[in-house]
C-alpha cells in the first residue's frame, strides 16, 4: 500500500514540477512516470524496512 501511495504522490509531484517549468505535454508525462517510479522504489524500501523491523 506504500508502494503504490508513493507512486501516485510521485507522479503528481512530478508532472506539477514540470507543469510549473513551463514543461509541454510530453515534459509533463515523462516527469510524471520518473517520479513515480522514483517514489515508488522508495516507498518500496520503507515498506522492506517496516516490515523487517515488525518481524
Amino acid at each position: 500500500m506504500i508502494v503504490i501511495a508513493a507512486a501516485l504522490f510521485g507522479a503528481v509531484w512530478g508532472g506539477m514540477l514540470a507543469r510549473k517549468r513551463k514543461g509541454n505535454k510530453a515534459d509533463i508525462a515523462q516527469y510524471a512516470v520518473v517520479y513515480a517510479l522514483a517514489y515508488g522504489l522508495l516507498g518500496f524500501i520503507v515498506t522492506i524496512i517496516i516490515e523487517k523491523a515488525i518481524t
